[in-house]
């Protein structure tokens, strides 16, 4: 797939569409660097204008202006990951074949930017070559381990387990978070053990940084849905925010204690503070959930005609 992607593209007259795969040169990296800097960064228009007449037309001078203005961000993200082991060189020539396959991929008229989408493209075939390199990965190729691989750090966290050496109960909470048989958890925490320092070390120098299993993506996660998702929560908030805008003071407060805080403030604490009854308490907070929550709706819908009879 990813040679015949690299075929399809025409090579650019200073050779720098693609890294040769182990050119650990830092003259040659450097050069790379500096050359595909020259490629300007596109407006969305002119991103939106390549890619149709990729999709549309399979525009190969289109293709390669898209693909060209977004190789320093390969780079960048490629740089996230130089301390795995791997030559930086050998990491950009992988996010490059991860952005030639977004490439094929993208669809312009769903309304997301390239950059977006390419991102989970370039992240994956960087992961792939990473992992690819490590023995945990090649003694764990089933469906199930790679699940647990990838997720074992956010369950241990989820389910508040700070232990290296897990316990057969621990291994049996971790084994139904996962929906995985135990075996495989057991296996491939065992595996891991060996490396928690280098998959738990942090992206960057910032203390808050998070590690590498905590920002790869589930393999299993399909990149449309997810972005849908994203694009689909990003206008809930906006809609949950304008209209609790709306609401008088006490009841959006309620509402917000009752139904957007964590812990949920008790209706006994809201009574107290609001010097009215726990059961008024109760209405305040049905009643401005109802009215958000009609609101969001109608708006959600404006095209939704009601017919008279």
């Amino acid at each position: 797939m990813a040679k015949e992607i690299k075929t399809t593209l025409p090579s650019t007259k200073t050779n720098t569409m693609i890294p040769v795969y182990g050119a650990g040169d830092d003259v040659s990296l450097s050069k790379y660097i500096n050359e595909i800097q020259k490629f300007p960064i596109l407006s969305a228009e002119q991103e939106y204008e390549y890619a149709s007449r990729w999709a549309k037309n399979q525009d190969s001078v289109a293709a390669e202006k898209l693909v060209a203005s977004h190789l320093r961000l390969v780079v960048s993200v490629a740089y996230d990951f130089k301390n795995y082991g791997l030559p930086i060189s050998d990491l950009i020539a992988s996010g490059n074949m991860g952005l030639m396959q977004a490439l094929q991929k993208f669809d312009p008229e769903r309304g997301f930017r390239f950059s977006t989408y390419a991102m989970f493209w370039i992240k994956a075939e960087i992961y792939e070559t990473i992992l690819n390199n490590w023995s945990v990965v090649k003694l764990g190729s089933s469906a199930n381990q790679k699940r647990v691989f990838f997720n074992l750090t956010r369950a241990k966290r989820a389910l508040g387990i700070m232990d290296n050496n897990l316990t057969n109960e621990q291994t049996k909470q971790i084994a139904e978070y996962l929906s995985v048989p135990e075996s495989d958890v057991e296996k491939m925490a065992t595996r891991m053990s060996a490396r928690d320092v280098s998959l738990n070390a942090p992206l960057n120098t910032d203390s808050d940084s998070k590690d590498l299993l905590s920002n790869m993506a589930d393999p299993k996660i399909n990149i449309e849905e997810s972005l849908e998702q994203l694009e689909f929560k990003r206008r809930g908030y906006e809609l949950l925010k304008k209209h609790l805008a709306t609401l008088p003071e006490r009841d959006r407060e309620i509402l917000t204690a009752r139904r957007l805080s964590d812990p949920a403030a008790t209706l006994e604490t809201l009574s107290k503070k609001y010097n009215i009854s726990r059961e008024r308490v109760r209405q305040i907070e049905e009643r401005a959930f109802n009215k958000i929550k009609d609101a969001i709706i109608t708006e959600s819908n404006p095209k939704k005609i009601t017919q008279e009879d």
